[in-house]
């Protein structure tokens, strides 16, 4: 019996790796040239650096996360401090750390030293309310929006994690990252960035663990499922026809807009919010945070990787058609501002992912399809799919572990 797994971003790898740890046979097709879909790494020839297309963060209680990369032996390639530490610097003047004690009761709130500057703990404590939302809300029904503890905190880091302007944005969503990470305490929300690449950390292991556990991945694209009754019989990659035979399962892990194209009536988020990255070919201060929280500026979070600076903007409508060059030269001042450096606009690269995330909204979250369907060994996957979380590595691999796990069953049937 074979298990076929349509896309080799993450949540295909995770799916294909959970498949193959239990001894099944996987065969995983990627249409494009390269695995990792939004997690990929690639040589580019602006900065004459190996990069990422964008800066993904992960957090140390992302469980699915940290299951999947000891499993494909990568543990040691995602890092961060020993705790919760988030520096801010805001480009109008002055900085602040917030740091969350590591333990799930929040004393930290009580401490000054360790909250935002201009709060009260009577603040964090009406955050309360985000942890279990009424259905429909927005978060912006739920806590206010504005004075400095949303200004500060909660809107650069819900902006981050949810990809959509955070007031308007899903309260459910919203309350799913505080319940996982700042509600557990510090301990489950170190920030962990991949080392020294995604594609190093989070897709290379992954296809060695694969070809090591007799799982085959090819270069395909999908055009089609042929469908009979109430099961995929063939999968059609071009001109080529696959017989998925009586006992075998199909996971979809691709891109929402795919799927729905694949899949008659298939309902799947249908409004998209963009990333914008740009990397700077150019060495960070010794001093500098491996992440930091930027204010008052274009970019908002600054990552300082040894050889490298890379900047994120976050629902970035309002420079994604920006010049580059103009945008390019607009945040490296910012990031020299934020670091207290003199330096020329080194080598750079602007990535641009119009569609990088559905919308965190609650009307678009309504829309996303639960892992199984109607037909009964197909099988869906993917961070747009009905996973709880927002669009996410952690919410992408526990999809995929989510699929492979019901195509085990229905295999077993």
């Amino acid at each position: 019996m074979t298990i076929h797994v349509i896309g080799a971003g993450l949540a295909g790898l995770s799916a294909a790796v959970e498949l193959a740890s239990a001894g099944r046979h996987v065969i995983v097709s990627e249409a494009a040239p390269q695995a990792g879909g939004r997690c990929r790494s690639y040589a580019d020839t602006a900065t004459g650096m190996t990069i990422d297309n964008g800066n993904h963060l992960v957090l140390s209680g992302n469980g699915a996360v940290a299951a999947y990369l000891a499993r494909i032996g990568a543990s040691d390639r995602v890092h961060g401090p020993d705790s919760a530490t988030f520096g801010f610097v805001d480009l109008r003047g002055g900085g602040f750390t917030v740091a969350p004690n590591d333990g799930p009761l929040p004393w930290w709130i009580f401490a000054a030293a360790r909250r935002v500057p201009g709060t009260r703990a009577r603040d964090y404590i009406a955050l309360a309310r985000l942890l279990r939302p009424p259905a429909g809300a927005t978060v912006g029904d739920v806590v206010r929006t504005s004075g400095p503890l949303w200004d500060r905190l909660l809107e650069p880091v819900l902006l981050a994690a949810l990809n959509t302007p955070p007031a308007t944005a899903s309260a459910a969503l919203a309350g799913a990252v505080v319940r996982g990470s700042l509600a557990r305490g510090g301990r489950a929300c170190r920030p962990l960035i991949a080392h020294p690449t995604l594609a190093a950390a989070f897709v290379d292991p992954a296809l060695a663990y694969l070809r090591a556990h007799g799982a085959e991945v090819k270069t395909r694209r999908l055009t089609a499922l042929g469908i009979e009754g109430a099961r995929v019989t063939t999968l059609a990659f071009g001109g080529e026809a696959v017989p998925v035979a009586p006992g075998d399962a199909v996971i979809l892990a691709v891109p929402a807009p795919v799927a729905a194209s694949l899949i008659p009536g298939l309902g799947v988020p249908t409004a998209f919010n963009p990333i914008v990255s740009l990397h700077f070919a150019c060495a960070p201060p010794p001093s500098a945070p491996a992440i930091l929280g930027v204010l008052g500026g274009v970019g908002e979070w600054i990552f300082a990787f040894p050889d490298r600076v890379s900047v994120t903007i976050s629902a970035a409508t309002a420079v994604v058609d920006r010049d580059r060059a103009d945008l390019a030269a607009a945040v490296w001042a910012e990031v020299c501002t934020a670091f207290d450096l003199t330096a020329p606009l080194p080598a750079w690269q602007v990535v641009k992912e119009r569609r990088a995330t559905f919308a965190a909204t609650v009307e678009q979250d309504a829309l996303r399809p639960p892992a199984l369907t109607a037909t009964r060994n197909l099988f869906l996957a993917g961070d747009w799919t009905q996973t709880g979380l927002p669009a996410t590595i952690e919410g992408a691999i526990r999809s995929g572990v989510t699929a492979a796990g019901l195509a085990t069953q229905r295999q077993r049937l």
